[in-house]
Formats: structure tokens, sequence, C-alpha cells
């Protein structure tokens, strides 16, 4: 099926503007990168096979402008846009498996960018024994003022990777990172289920204007 031929809330650049790229599945952003089909086929059937081929492994291939326009019929502006893009997710995913998180500073000085964020986004850090990073991930995006997740969300991304621990992040667009009886409650909640997993719970920073809260130190655990 064609974009155009698709509703307005289902074609992924307004489903992109509408709700925001976690609302996208990974062909549908793909799909937002390439931005329309071939002759002979749409954009949405390319991305999809493209996923279905490589899923996770898209950004180890080392793929050529040229491999990508034999194997996939892609034009040669869009076979220059995969290859881009898969170059420059390598070399950030490299750069971040260099990030060891050893005291909530650590925690702060990486993600305090998370201030301007208007909603509140919970973010899950999987580290290694080592405390390094292995995956960093928006876990869920909330209202202004609020943001829920069901723990099954927190721990998925933890055994995909085989994460010895993780660390929770989220923000206060307000600028004061004082918790919520919400925060506390849920950071208890995920606490008893990491012991129970086996994946601890390092820490659950809220950041604010200018500072943070570590909720390990607040609750003692």
């Amino acid at each position: 099926m064609k974009i155009k031929d698709l509703p307005v809330e289902a074609r992924p650049r307004e489903k992109l503007l509408m709700a925001g790229p976690s609302a996208l599945k990974n062909y549908e952003l793909l799909a937002c990168i390439l931005g329309k089909g071939t002759v002979k086929e749409d954009v949405i059937s390319i991305s999809k096979k493209l996923i279905e081929q490589y899923g996770n492994n898209l950004i180890t291939q080392n793929f050529t402008v040229r491999d990508l326009q034999e194997l996939f019929g892609l034009g040669f502006v869009q076979a220059c846009q995969v290859t881009a893009m898969t170059e420059l997710a390598r070399r950030l995913f490299n750069e971040k498996t260099d990030q060891q998180f050893l005291k909530p500073e650590d925690v702060y000085k990486y993600c305090r960018g998370m201030y301007f964020l208007k909603k509140e986004h919970l973010r899950g850090l999987y580290l290694d024994v080592k405390n390094r990073l292995l995956r960093d991930d928006i876990i869920s995006v909330g209202t202004v003022d609020k943001t829920l997740s069901h723990p099954r969300e927190v721990f998925k991304p933890a055994i995909e990777v085989s994460a010895v621990s993780l660390v929770l992040v989220h923000n206060h667009p307000s600028g004061d990172p004082t918790p919520s009886k919400e925060d506390i409650d849920f950071t208890k909640k995920i606490k008893s289920i990491s012991e129970m997993m086996e994946i601890e719970l390092l820490d659950h920073i809220i950041i604010g204007a200018d500072s943070f809260i570590s909720l390990k130190e607040l609750l003692k655990f």
C-alpha cells in the first residue's frame, strides 16, 4: 500500500509529528528516513523487508551503496541514506559502549540534557558487570507532568542485552527534581522486581533544571 493510500494518522511522518518517535515501529522509522518507495515497491514494503531481514543487526551490516541498490532495488539517494544511517548509528553506539556509571553524578552528566524535554521521559541505562553501558532506551513518554510504564517495559531490554544492572532516569519538565509519591512507589516496585530477577536496580535519577536527585540515596536502597 502506498503512503498516500494510508489514513493520515498511519503515515509514518505524520505519526512521527503527532505522537513522537517512540510511537513508531522500527520499519516506520526507517520509512521516514527513506521518504518514498521505488517504481516497483512502496516505502513501507521496502522498510519492512530491511527490518525483517536484518532486525537489530541492521547497524552492524557493512552495506555499500551498490549493495543496497542491487539487493533491495533502492535508488541512489535512498541507498546513500541507509548506508549513512547505519554508519552513524554504529559510531554513536560504539561511543556509548565506553560510557561507565560509577556514581549518580556520572548519570546526571550523561543525561542532563533531558531537562529540555517538554514531556516526562523514562529512560533505561542497561549495564554490564563493570557498569559499562550496553543499551540506552527510552522506555516511555508521558504527559507534561507524568510518566507511566509497566515493569515489563523496563526489564525487556535488560533481558535482550543480558544486562547485569540498570539505572532508571526521568526528567521533571517543571525543573524541580523532587520526587512525587508516584515516583517513589514506582521505584520501590521496580527495586523489588529487580531483586527477584537478579538484575540490580542501581539507582533512579530524577533530572531537574540545574540539579538532580538520586532515589537510591533518598530511599537508602
